[in-house]
């Protein structure tokens, strides 16, 4: 018992320590989703014509889409949840030890995730409280493991040039301190079953319209 609350206590101090990395990825997250949503919703056509060619490729290339919409929801959830952890969550808190590259990325996949806020007949998702809160809260279960891991890359990133105090100690390479690499660890025991429930809420919800 005094282990486990020894590592949620390590998790929580990990989070402190990168917060403010953690909440400028979040910021960026939230004004590129809102940007989104603002021009899909008021008919831009540059924002539509993106979001129907994403969404077109996606439903023929993507694996997890196929096979969610062969009724496999729960291998979809799984097949997402994984893709997003290796393909899309460690490549950007790699990207993070470089401090500003993952910022481009994290602002297109928040235009992204705002302009697919309108259907394939481009109404509103959030022109009713069923599919609006599906939309958001989705959105909100995908924006907050991300923001926490990729926050903790540029955390790692910077503290390479101004470590705090409690990374002034062993580097790894003599290059990262080895306390804001663990904390990267430490993050993702956390992050991991939120992208699990974050994709299970996804395909199993019954609010998925």
């Amino acid at each position: 018992m005094n282990s486990d609350i020894g590592f949620v206590q390590s998790v929580i101090r990990a989070i402190v320590r990168a917060r403010i990395s953690i909440l400028t990825i979040a910021l960026t997250y939230l004004v590129f989703i809102t940007l989104g949503i603002l021009f899909a919703t008021h008919g831009n056509s540059y924002a539509l014509a993106a979001r129907d060619k994403l969404v077109d490729q996606a439903m023929q290339q993507s694996p997890t889409l196929i096979t969610n919409n062969q009724g496999n929801h729960l291998q979809a959830a799984l097949l997402d949840a994984g893709g997003n952890l290796f393909f899309g969550a460690m490549p950007k808190t790699l990207s993070g030890l470089g401090v500003v590259f993952p910022y481009p990325f994290v602002a297109y996949q928040g235009w992204v995730g705002g302009i697919v806020a309108v259907r394939a007949d481009h109404t509103s998702r959030l022109n009713d409280f069923r599919s609006g809160f599906y939309y958001l809260l989705t959105l909100l279960l995908q924006i907050v493991p991300y923001s926490l891991v990729v926050g903790a890359g540029v955390n790692a990133g910077v503290s390479m040039f101004r470590p705090q105090p409690a990374y002034q100690g062993e580097k790894w390479l003599k290059i990262f301190p080895k306390e804001a690499l663990l904390d990267i660890t430490r993050i993702y025991a956390l992050v991991i079953p939120l992208m699990l429930a974050a994709s299970l809420w996804e395909f199993l919800s019954p609010w998925n319209i």
